[in-house]
């Protein structure tokens, strides 16, 4: 890879960001880092903890500065919540400060991945499928928007999407 090292790994609920994100930093001697675990740490409490005190609107300014201070650091594959690429300054840092890469998952896998998870509190929901396809009718475009590579996650083993991703980002940028 040429330029900066990091990697950071954008894509809905689901997508596998923080399996993979593991895998590749163990691969390329890189550290990994969670936004959503940052931004735990930083407040001692947990992630629907922080949107039943401060919606959505408080957790999404945490989640700012957190991938603030992550993207400012080198050597390092992050993965970002879902909903990161929602902030216009979000997508900017990510995709200025390091390559963007986008897990890319269909809806039956989302669901799939995420039924026994009570850390996602917007599908705290009676509908979960109908939020995830509404929530990717959103953010879809935006993680698109800033991907250097996407790559899909559908019913494939974390050490095959991470290599996959190793090859796509080793090849030279063709202009």
């Amino acid at each position: 890879m040429s330029g900066s090292t990091n990697i950071y790994l954008i894509g809905p609920m689901g997508s596998g960001k923080t399996a993979v994100g593991k895998q590749l930093a163990r691969l390329l001697r890189l550290t990994f880092y969670d936004s959503d675990v940052e931004i735990e740490r930083r407040t001692g409490v947990d992630i629907p903890y922080i949107f039943e005190k401060e919606g959505e609107a408080g957790f999404r300014e945490r989640e700012r500065d957190a991938i603030q201070a992550l993207t400012e650091l080198d050597n390092v594959v992050i993965a970002t919540g879902g909903g990161a690429v929602l902030l216009d300054e979000n997508r900017a840092r990510l995709s200025q400060r390091g390559k963007v890469v986008y897990l890319k998952t269909g809806i039956a896998q989302q669901l799939e991945r995420t039924r026994h998870g009570r850390q996602r509190p917007l599908l705290y929901t009676d509908d979960p499928e109908a939020k995830l396809r509404e929530l990717m009718s959103r953010r879809a475009p935006l993680y698109e928007s800033i991907a250097a590579v996407t790559v899909e996650t559908d019913g494939r083993h974390v050490r095959a999407v991470a290599d996959e991703i190793l090859q796509l980002l080793r090849e030279p940028v063709v202009s």
